[in-house]
């Protein structure tokens, strides 16, 4: 819809009292995000903690339910039909995979579903009343396949538009976008660091049902966060077009747009091999922390699922130094581009499974290895999957065109179906080979996808290196300015824009800037370098 925009310019005076109040240089939006998002991963975490255990030990026990299941049979003679005779682990391990790889799938329908029906907004309400059902109904040993099918479905309505709204707050080439995707990794890695000490208390100590209660109250307290939180999001494209600000008739996907969607699932498609990866810490990484680590301390055994809370742990410690650092980057001019960062973080990973090997060196089966060796690959893979995760979702936000920006953040999920499918593709090979061998294939397959994402950089930055840094002030000196002061005396004297529509069509959200964007993460320079058409994801 080329052509098709509004900017508005503001007298000065007005423009200062109308932005929006900032927390941390950030609309307050984010942080409604944050905690919403929080609880969710909080609810998906805490049920996912005790889902293997919970079929294993108690649900498909011949001395518990597993004839009155609603829907065991079919499922099990599904399975076996495909596979052979599963017993009770195999068939709990299978439902578990089918569970995790289905809950990245339904996003990218859940996508189309905003971006064609009933929007970003909508889709996140409904995706979060579907999931706490879902959660309430595991509470039932009988209903346990229904529960699951609606956090399944849940989870696809609300994943891809949840990440979207990020975008929306922030006009293109706002360098606090990628440090607003961080930020609100952190609240994802908040909930899923907190779950499994809640819910998987309660589930193991207390009994299964009050944990996925507990799963389910932490759902609701997310939906009535989103809903009170509503007055601080950007408008969502649903809106916009009942307002009268977005053109109705479809126009023919663009050259441009399609080199940007094709440079996008290119992008995916290596994502595949990364959590193929990264998934480990989930699989085989957990049998080595199990199996051969010392979790004993001060005469205290500590239980080696521990391990699964080092990741979120190490996240929520680290996004904020590496905010710092891009921040700097970006104020001397010398910030990567976004692939750039996602092939560095695929560097890092493969380099964090040299400090398994290391580890795994002549070593006996029977062995048990200080805790730290774990704990300094985690903290690699953290590193690795900052530089690649927060900084893929922000890529999607500002490289996809507006009219299916959903659906794409839905096939950035897609790439983690079929990686959690290849993890356990890569799991079956840790009895067949040497550890030592293992961790060495892991770190080729990490090197070389980052090796991929290097040599693909420079041809997919002619495609989307405009839409990735247009009108990206953050080189300019003293645009990045940690302190509020600076981003005031910029745009005190000078009427700020907000830009509603673009190249691409008027957008989700629209961009906001000026006032004390700059307070603590970086401030917005979007005031007085943004062009004309750029948009807000």
């Amino acid at each position: 819809m080329s052509g098709h925009h509004t900017s508005t310019v503001v007298p000065a005076a007005p423009a200062a009292s109308a932005q929006p109040r900032t927390f941390f240089g950030h609309p307050p939006g984010l942080f409604v995000l944050f905690f919403t998002e929080m609880w969710e991963r909080f609810s998906y975490y805490g049920m996912r903690s005790l889902l293997v255990l919970y079929m294993l030990n108690f649900l498909f026990d011949p001395k518990h339910l597993n004839g009155q299941i609603m829907g065991f049979a079919a499922v099990k003679g599904g399975l076996e039909a495909l596979f052979g005779p599963l017993a009770i682990q195999p068939l709990s391990s299978q439902i578990y995979g089918l569970y995790t790889a289905f809950v990245y799938l339904t996003p990218l329908f859940g996508g189309m579903l905003a971006d064609r029906v009933i929007g970003q907004r909508r889709s996140v309400i409904l995706g979060a009343i579907l999931m706490a059902i879902g959660e309430f109904t595991l509470m039932s040993p009988n209903l346990f396949f229904p529960g699951l099918i609606l956090l399944i479905f849940g989870n696809g309505c609300f994943k891809p538009n949840i990440s979207t709204q990020v975008g929306n707050l922030y006009a293109q080439g706002d360098p606090r976008r990628d440090q607003a995707f961080t930020i609100f990794y952190m609240g994802i890695n908040l909930g899923a660091f907190l779950s499994p000490l809640v819910c998987g208390t309660l589930g193991q100590k207390v009994g299964w049902h009050w944990g996925f209660g507990a799963a389910g109250v932490g759902m609701v307290l997310g939906l009535i966060q989103y809903l009170w939180g509503q007055k601080y999001l950007a408008p969502d494209l649903r809106m916009k077009t009942a307002a009268g600000k977005v053109e109705k008739h479809k126009e023919p996907m663009t050259k441009d747009e399609w080199l940007r969607v094709g440079s996008l699932i290119v992008l995916c498609a290596l994502n595949i091999v990364f959590w193929a990866c990264y998934e480990q810490q989930g699989n085989t990484m957990q049998l080595w922390a199990d199996q051969n680590t010392n979790w004993r301390f001060l005469g205290v055994d500590i239980p080696s699922s521990w391990f699964q809370a080092f990741n979120p742990a190490m996240i929520f410690m680290f996004a904020p130094l590496l905010n710092m650092v891009w921040a700097w980057q970006a104020r001397k001019g010398r910030e990567p581009s976004s692939v750039t960062k996602m092939a560095m973080g695929c560097f890092m990973l493969g380099f964090s499974y040299v400090v398994m090997i290391v580890a795994a060196h002549g070593m006996d089966p029977q062995v048990r290895r200080n805790v730290m060796w774990l704990a300094g690959t985690t903290f690699i893979i953290t590193i690795g999957e900052l530089y690649l995760s927060p900084i893929g979702l922000s890529l999607v936000t500002k490289v996809a065109p507006a009219r299916m920006v959903s659906m794409m953040m839905g096939m950035w999920f897609l790439s983690s179906f079929f990686g959690n499918y290849l993890s356990g593709y890569l799991g079956t090979f840790w009895t067949r080979m040497p550890k030592e061998n293992f961790f060495w294939m892991l770190t080729g397959l990490g090197t070389a996808a980052g090796v991929a994402m290097f040599l693909l950089g420079r041809p997919i930055d002619k495609v989307i290196g405009k839409h990735d840094r247009a009108g990206n002030g953050a080189s300019l000196p003293g645009c990045l300015e940690r302190s509020g002061a600076a981003p005031r005396r910029l745009t005190r004297g000078r009427a700020p824009r907000r830009h509603q529509g673009g190249a691409d069509g008027p957008q989700a959200g629209a961009g906001r800037t000026g006032g004390s964007a700059g307070r603590r993460w970086g401030a917005s320079c979007s005031a007085i370098s943004a062009p004309a058409s750029a948009r807000s994801q």
